[in-house]
């Protein structure tokens, strides 16, 4: 089992996601999926970036990917979804959609965004090229090894989701720009001053999501920290971490000490912790009864 950097989910600066990038180059990671996912917007303000970042990682051993967007709705999504097959990288679908820009003989990757719920549709996506899924993280540890036994039938790498929000929505209306009183085609990109996303409240101030501009995230932070021997006897082939504010080469190594067995799940545990004392921990959707479930807590 080794580590997936998902793509950014955020709006950052380009002179944060430069660095980012080149942190990465230098992390423990096996391979990296970048680009926009989001918000077609955003991408503008960073895409000069990608090429620089492409090549730090390819020189350092990296496997590196494009992704899709998300939810692909206008005519010139369409076409930069159609670009992406010129850039000569694998790509990671993560709508449907973008199959239909994509050659019969063309290998993919499969992102979380994309509902592999059973073997039907891992086979589907098998016989159309795909080569490593990421499956979607609600599903259970018992689904998930079941997949897992599809995976290696048919020679398909079976990620699951390792570390970070979840991604649970994403909308063709912004949360963002309707919070301060702005079309969604005037946003001013406000989503930029919540680097890691909004809260959201109930009525009753608890905590309960997270608003990225037009996607909607848990408030929890999933960690498989406390699942890795679990997810290591399902067969899963990689854990995805996905990306945030701070020092994240740091937590990348700490799930790379995790996967190498020189720390344990608790330990783990304590390094995400100490990343970021307000973070709240989850792995429900793998072993509980709910999503926002953490086995640490109960345990």
């Amino acid at each position: 089992m080794d580590l997936t950097i998902g793509p950014n989910q955020f709006f950052w600066q380009a002179e944060q996601q430069r660095a980012f990038y080149a942190a990465l180059a230098e992390s423990d990671a096996t391979r990296v999926v970048l680009g926009e996912v989001v918000c077609s917007k955003r991408l503008p303000f960073w895409q000069a970036e990608i090429p620089q970042a492409v090549e730090a990682l390819l020189a350092a051993g990296k496997e590196v990917a494009l992704t899709s967007l998300g939810l692909i709705t206008l005519k010139r999504e369409r076409k930069l979804t159609a670009d992406l097959m010129d850039m000569g990288l694998p790509i990671e679908i993560n709508d449907l959609s973008a199959l239909q820009k994509l050659p019969q003989d063309r290998e993919f990757w499969v992102g979380p965004l994309v509902n592999v719920y059973n073997d039907s549709a891992l086979r589907f996506l098998a016989r159309r090229g795909a080569t490593r899924v990421c499956l979607p993280p609600e599903l259970p540890i018992e689904a998930v090894a079941a997949l897992c036994r599809v995976g290696d039938e048919l020679g398909v790498a079976v990620e699951v989701w390792g570390h970070g929000r979840l991604p649970l929505a994403i909308s063709g209306r912004c949360y963002h720009a309707r919070l301060h009183d702005r079309a969604k085609d005037n946003c001013q990109f406000v989503c930029g001053e919540d680097p890691d996303g909004r809260e959201v409240e109930t009525l009753d101030d608890q905590k309960f999501l997270v608003v990225n501009g037009v996607q909607t995230l848990s408030h929890s932070t999933a960690t498989v920290a406390m699942q890795i021997t679990a997810l290591q006897e399902a067969g899963v082939s990689a854990i995805r971490l996905s990306p945030q504010i701070g020092a994240f080469d740091s937590l990348v190594s700490g799930y790379a000490d995790r996967l190498s067995g020189k720390i344990s799940g608790q330990d783990l545990v304590s390094k995400l912790e100490a990343f970021d004392p307000a973070m709240d921990l989850s792995d429900g959707f793998l072993t509980g009864a709910f999503g926002a479930e953490w086995s640490a807590e109960a345990s």
